[in-house]
């Protein structure tokens, strides 16, 4: 592709290009600004490149070599990331006269390229940085065979119906707004019904499994966030700090620091522990706007938070609680396909060897105990502690960071929260961070794409509506309306005067599980003729069994 951008648009410098785990892309600096009808084109050319069949040819240069080289082509991305090499000699590959370079290994010719497609183009910073060159981006795809192309080009077509950008648009249920800011969501009632379906049955449960409901500020004084270590590991993601009466303060990342501060308010025997606290509490996180995506990556953001805190000989228990309650969780909302991942200690962490290693042992003893099938991924633990994290598998396979619980002896002991023993002596407790969901928001979004916006009846915005056929219905239908409101029922009325066929329409593009038609015979005989979305009838039957009809699907959440 890079071949084939230089031969057609010559003025074009190279950046980089790596295969990544959907495909590949090259960054460029081009005059020209390229745009979707370029791509054909740039597919035509690399066509010809690849039955033309040229070697790649591998050289290894002297690092100094290599320098003079790029720097005779102009290529002054290649020189900055030659200079970045700490080995003397570099490896460049070649074919057909064009030279790059690559750590390899390549194919043995172009001609091995068997299917292909260029995707999109993108903007992207050089290096990631915003302070650097806007640079434009190519993405593409690469097959063994024109079929496996097809199947995933099919596979895009799916995703993009699912996309939850657009399908939040079209079943009005959230948007933003470049008035308030990017990466604010702002919830429509229909979405915000899904909301406090998901927050009541996220409530229900947890406090059934014993946590402690708590609230806390969205902003805490600086001070607070230098003594936690926020300052100094994630300074980066943090908003600037705002002078209130001579003193700073700082809008949240995290919740832990106010958690914490509860437990001290009393003092904690060690028969208090296990003690579970847990919050639907609104945090907010600088991102760069280049990676703000929907809902899935915003700057405001509600975690379904909880933290444990408890003795070391309890962590194995709790931990294993937690799975259980996650898997839950996760299943009810309808994944039941997830991958298991145990993080172990960075390079750069707190606590001791010791402890690190009794965390990370019971962590997964605890996956052991679950029979759960589970990856290492070393070194990949936060500073504070290791961690398990699950990442759920949507209906189209596709995989999202969700759930995590991490083993954290940082904010112990930099807030030096301690609990009396059965001996009087003081001991410091383990703290426990997880969440189920993860953030609202992007649980939300990753929701719309799993089920394409069609939910399953307790999750959805309108679980019913009530149609009318002509105008002497709109009394009776109103009637029925509020009854199944009263009974607990999301459900809507459609009185329009508009023939009944374009109201079943309506209902159904807006995904709406169950359509109530009502018309004479309907008020003659007391009935109602029930409908489902995907065009099902079910047929007729009275309130009083409406009711118990929905309220089962919605008690089951199936």
């Amino acid at each position: 592709m890079a071949h084939a951008v230089r031969e057609l648009f010559p003025n074009t410098k190279l950046a980089i290009g790596p295969a990544i785990a959907d495909g590949f892309y090259y960054d460029f600096d081009s005059d020209h600004a390229f745009t979707q009808e370029d791509l054909p084109l740039i597919e035509e050319r690399m066509k010809e490149i690849i039955k033309a069949n040229n070697p790649f040819v591998r050289r290894e240069l002297q690092k100094e070599e290599a320098i003079e080289l790029f720097q005779k082509l102009g290529e002054t991305y290649k020189l900055e990331l030659i200079n970045e090499i700490t080995d003397k000699t570099v490896s460049l590959y070649e074919e057909d006269g064009f030279v790059d370079l690559c750590r390899g290994p390549h194919l043995e010719s172009t001609g091995k390229v068997k299917a292909f497609k260029l995707l999109s183009v993108a903007g992207a910073y050089w290096r990631g940085d915003e302070k650097n060159k806007m640079l434009q981006r190519i993405y593409g795809v690469s097959f063994s065979t024109k079929d496996e192309l097809k199947k995933h080009l099919d596979f895009l077509e799916e995703v993009k119906k699912r996309d939850h950008r657009r399908l939040g648009k079209e079943l009005d249920l959230f948007s933003m707004n470049d008035d308030i800011g990017a990466g604010l969501v702002l919830w429509h009632p229909r979405g915000a019904a899904i909301r406090r379906a998901i927050e009541s049955f996220w409530l229900d449960e947890h406090c059934q499994a014993g946590y402690q409901i708590l609230y806390t500020p969205h902003m805490a004084k600086l001070d607070l966030w230098k003594k936690t270590g926020h300052v100094d590991f994630y300074r980066d993601n943090m908003y600037s700090p705002m002078e209130i009466e001579g003193l700073e303060y700082e809008i949240k990342p995290m919740n832990c620091p106010f958690h914490v501060s509860i437990f001290k308010s009393h003092l904690r025997s060690y028969r208090d522990l296990p003690l579970r606290f847990a919050e639907l509490g609104t945090v907010y996180r600088y991102e760069r706007s280049g990676v703000l995506h929907g809902l899935l990556r915003v700057r405001g953001f509600t975690q379904d938070d909880a933290h444990i805190f408890c003795r070391e000989d309890q962590i194995e228990k709790e931990i294993l609680k937690v799975l259980e309650f996650t898997l839950f969780i996760l299943n009810t909302f309808g994944f039941s396909n997830y991958d298991i991942y145990l993080s172990t200690r960075p390079d750069k962490y707190v606590g001791t060897e010791d402890g690190w290693h009794k965390a990370t042992n019971a962590l997964e003893n605890a996956l052991l105990q679950k029979g759960l099938k589970y990856d290492i991924d070393p070194g990949e633990g936060v500073f504070y502690g290791p961690k398990i994290d699950i990442k759920v598998r949507d209906s189209l396979g596709r995989q999202w960071q969700c759930s995590t619980i991490q083993v954290d002896f940082n904010i112990p002991e930099r807030l030096d929260i301690t609990y009396r023993g059965a001996d009087s002596k003081d001991y410091r407790p383990i703290m426990i961070h997880r969440a189920l969901m993860g953030s609202l928001e992007r649980f939300f979004g990753v929701l719309i794409e799993h089920y394409a916006g069609a939910f399953p009846l307790w999750l959805s915005p309108v679980q019913i509506s009530i149609l009318t056929i002509s105008e002497r219905h709109v009394e009776y239908c109103r009637q029925i309306t509020d009854t199944l409101i009263k009974k607990g029922i999301r459900a809507d009325i459609d009185e329009d005067n508009e023939k009944i066929g374009f109201k079943i329409r309506k209902a159904a593009v807006l995904k709406t599980p169950y359509m109530c038609i009502i018309g004479d015979k309907e008020m003659e005989n007391n009935t109602l003729t029930i409908r489902r979305r995907n065009g099902e009838n079910i047929g007729e039957m009275s309130v009083e069994k409406l009711i118990a009809f929905l309220k089962d699907e919605i008690s089951d959440r199936r």
